[in-house]
């Protein structure tokens, strides 16, 4: 496909950061609602307008994106992506999770990874677009979802299978990288932590291994091959320490596990047309667990998942829209052809 605008290209990242898309980011709008528990969430959106008599601002009809970050990020870090899908002719709205950036933490140290209930999540999302994303663009969006907010995207799909005209989902959190050890094996592990954490009745503790945030080394990092794109929003979350997330604690793992198995027994439930972009070197989640739900999906819905397979970056990461621009205009490229297969 070839762009009428093309995407940001890393050697001009720095400089467009700077200038256009922080002129872009100062005319976006950004506020916050009640969630589950009354919890405050936060978002952003950039919507179309004309103003032609240089006083009043008539929505345009434009088609609309919504994205569903990750686990850790929330709608600062979304910059760079904002701007280019925003060029491409899109109104963007983006979430912040709960307990993850702008939005209300739930625990004491606010560097836990935790929700109460990965429903949660998905009833905050389902608010979001029925109650601010339709009635502000008055059509059905599209979902742009990586890594948990896959998972969050597909439980919110199919509990509201007509929401959402098409969906792509980058790296989807389908199931999580245990490594050399066994899934059956990690998850006995992950059940016997929590059930030791609960008798104790403290607060939810981090699962082994995991810490309050610190700022992590390119060297060490399995999210992008792009030093610039990683330094910039390693910056980013050096100075504004609100957005800062540690790692997870083994409650929020044992709700990833329960949301996975749920998405898995309810695929009949996916009405929309989804793409599954997978990142060829994912160390963070599972690729076989997004390739069998490709096979699966396909074989219900086959307008999701062509040919029941997942679009492969080769040789990508798991953050492909962070990517270095080789990988990261192939994900953009799927994704806009995506959606403009299905308007």
């Amino acid at each position: 496909m070839k762009n009428s605008v093309p995407f940001t290209p890393e050697n001009k990242l720095l400089d467009k950061l700077s200038n256009e898309i922080m002129l872009f980011w100062q005319r976006g709008e950004f506020s916050s609602f009640f969630g589950v528990n009354k919890l405050n969430i936060h978002y952003a959106y950039f919507i179309h307008t004309s103003d032609d008599d240089g006083l009043s601002n008539k929505v345009m009809n434009k088609p609309t994106i919504v994205i569903v970050p990750g686990r850790g990020e929330g709608y600062l870090k979304y910059q760079e992506l904002a701007f280019d899908l925003y060029q491409q002719g899109y109104n963007i709205f983006i979430i912040d999770h709960r307990g993850q950036g702008l939005s209300d933490r739930l625990l004491a140290n606010v560097n836990k990874g935790y929700v109460v209930n990965f429903q949660d999540y998905v009833t905050d999302l389902h608010y979001f677009i029925e109650n601010i994303v339709i009635k502000l663009c008055h059509a059905k969006p599209y979902l742009l979802a990586h890594s948990m907010g896959g998972a969050i995207a597909l439980r919110f799909m199919q509990d509201s299978p007509q929401a959402i005209k098409a969906a792509v989902i980058a790296s989807p959190m389908l199931g999580f990288n245990s490594g050399y050890l066994p899934q059956f094996i990690a998850k006995k592990i992950i059940a016997l932590r929590l059930a030791v954490n609960n008798l104790s009745g403290n607060e939810p503790g981090y699962f082994w291994g995991q810490k309050d945030y610190l700022l992590p080394l390119f060297s060490k990092n399995k999210l992008t091959h792009s030093t610039t794109r990683f330094q910039a929003f390693v910056e980013l979350y050096k100075e504004n320490k609100l957005i800062q997330l540690g790692g997870v604690t083994t409650h929020w793992l044992m709700q990833g596990i329960l949301a996975q198995k749920e998405i898995f027994a309810k695929l009949r439930q996916l009405k929309t047309p989804i793409l599954l972009l997978q990142a060829k070197q994912d160390k963070i989640v599972c690729l076989q667990a997004q390739t069998e739900f490709c096979r699966k999906l396909h074989t219900l819905h086959p307008q999701s998942c062509p040919n029941g397979l997942p679009y492969v970056i080769e040789d990508a990461y798991h953050e492909l829209f962070f990517e270095t621009d080789n990988f990261r205009n192939k994900a953009l490229s799927q994704t806009l052809n995506w959606f403009k297969q299905h308007n």
